[in-house]
């Protein structure tokens, strides 16, 4: 019911923690998965896993480059054909946008803000652009998206990141109107809102070197249902949902995989 076999799937930022797991369940489900990244050894060493299970390539290339993009693309469509999902993985925070509890928001570097903004933002907005010109052409595609609890949440510290993910959550549904409005009803855009996963970025913030909660990361927790962080791999099941055929009728979502953080208050 909810097969992505065949599919020609490309995942952008695929070396990450949450965009490699979903890389490797989807290549377990037999799409064909092409990963996109900037690092060329974490490239390969991802392709060589993927090659276990299906047909996969890999392009070292900045998904913020639209004409690297654009070569990227000639040659998928030369590869394969044609290209029916695009899972926007790509995404980051850097020091200068997060702010501590020992400062305020008076003390933010706007270099880093609009560093932030730019990869979260326009690293979703460049490659669907791209991508989604050839579903355009087909009539027939898949946009998945990555947005955050700190969209509909007040994460303290992470202003940047938390403007940047509004700003593409709703470009996520922009899109999805767009797309249904002037090139039918075979091109859907949609996102997922992943709770609290612990990863290469967020590790220190959450867990001491102990393996013990830190002060946040017990926060977090308290306030999250199910009292545990989620495994990289539990998204996997709304993807290949949101990537299907079964959700044919679905645009313009944004689907919260996150333990009941969001739907808890707290009290």
């Amino acid at each position: 019911m909810f097969s992505i076999q065949d599919k020609i799937i490309i995942i952008t930022g695929a070396t990450g923690a949450l965009g490699g797991a979903i890389a490797l369940s989807m290549a377990k489900a037999k799409g064909k998965i092409v990963i996109l990244g900037r690092n060329d050894d974490l490239l390969t060493q991802s392709l060589s896993e993927l090659r276990k299970y299906t047909l996969a390539e890999a392009f070292c290339v900045d998904v913020m480059n639209r004409n690297e993009l654009e070569d990227v693309r000639e040659k998928i469509i030369n590869q394969f054909g044609r290209i029916d999902v695009l899972i926007n993985a790509v995404g980051g925070n850097l020091p200068g946008a997060v702010i501590p509890d020992d400062r305020s928001i008076f003390d933010i570097s706007e270099p880093d803000f609009d560093e932030v903004v730019d990869l979260n933002l326009k690293g979703t907005l460049i490659p669907s652009i791209v991508f989604g010109k050839v579903m355009q052409l087909q009539g027939k595609g898949a946009i998945v998206n990555y947005s955050s609890m700190a969209v509909d949440r007040i994460i303290t510290r992470v202003v940047g990141y938390s403007a940047a993910k509004a700003a593409m959550e709703n470009f996520t549904k922009w899109m999805a109107v767009e797309m249904a409005l002037k090139f039918g009803d075979g091109i859907r855009v949609n996102a997922i809102a992943p709770g609290f996963f612990i990863g290469k970025q967020n590790r220190d913030l959450l867990l001491n070197k102990d393996g013990s909660l830190t002060e946040r990361g017990e926060k977090i927790i308290r306030n999250t249902p199910m009292k545990r962080f989620g495994e990289a791999d539990e998204l996997s099941g709304a993807l290949h949902f949101l990537c299907s055929d079964s959700a044919s009728f679905v645009t313009g979502i944004v689907l919260p995989v996150d333990g009941g953080f969001s739907a808890y208050s707290g009290v």
